[in-house]
């Protein structure tokens, strides 16, 4: 019998915003699977740092930040191996996703690899937008509202363009992307309606209004920016 692999979301980052099915997993775990950045440390190991049994086989996948995917995506063939052998062995898999497995998260790349050789559950987890509202106190969508996801990386014209057809607005990956969607938003007369948010649900998290955000962001940064009146009007 070959184990079973999961996919654990541990929210954004409070290890007291992973939800009770993720912690039982973790904390009975005999093999822990989890990326980290090349020669860096594990931002999802730190979340769960506290429930890892003493005695687990950690599987780290090291995933080089850089524009060129071969570089990842080799190292997630080489995680998706190792993981594959704990699995052959007869062990389950509990691998680590900060936020939730599905939205943007990293374990996507292992489910394509393994999902269609091994049994693989998957443990939603709160996500960064969920978070980055809760931290901002901003409602985000109501009746019929519809909300919009964007990654900060595309490019000027089409960020324009989604935005202006948008009514609530998540973007997502901010970083070195800041200086470009400031200005987007601040040509479109938006910038009123935006909150800056970073590294949502942790100690050193800030909420700013987009106004008065900082010249660089760091990776974990978020705007959102709500269009029209109050929804609760």
């Amino acid at each position: 019998m070959t184990g079973v692999l999961y996919g654990v979301g541990l929210g954004p980052g409070a290890a007291d915003l992973m939800t009770l099915r993720a912690a039982r997993l973790i904390e009975t775990a005999n093999v822990v699977a989890y990326p980290s950045l090349e020669g860096g440390d594990s931002f999802a190991r730190a979340i769960a740092a506290e429930l890892i049994p003493a005695d687990a086989q950690e599987i780290v996948m090291d995933i080089p930040m850089t524009v060129e995917r071969g570089p990842a995506q080799a190292a997630y063939d080489a995680g998706a191996a190792s993981i594959a052998d704990a699995l052959d062995a007869g062990h389950d898999v509990v691998c680590l996703c900060e936020g939730d497995p599905f939205f943007y998260g990293s374990f996507m790349y292992l489910f394509a690899r393994l999902s269609d050789k091994y049994d693989v559950e998957i443990v939603p987890g709160v996500t960064s937008i969920t978070a980055c509202a809760a931290s901002a106190k901003t409602p985000l969508v109501a009746r019929n509202e519809r909300l919009t996801v964007l990654p900060g990386p595309l490019p000027e014209p089409e960020l324009r363009a989604r935005i202006e057809g948008a009514e609530s607005v998540a973007i997502m990956k901010v970083g070195r992307h800041l200086a470009k969607i400031r200005a987007v938003i601040d040509d479109l007369g938006l910038t009123d309606n935006a909150s800056y948010i970073e590294r949502a649900s942790l100690p050193n998290q800030v909420v700013l209004p987009l106004a008065q955000a900082p010249e660089k962001a760091p990776y974990f940064s978020m705007i959102l920016l709500v269009k029209g009146t109050d929804p609760w009007l």
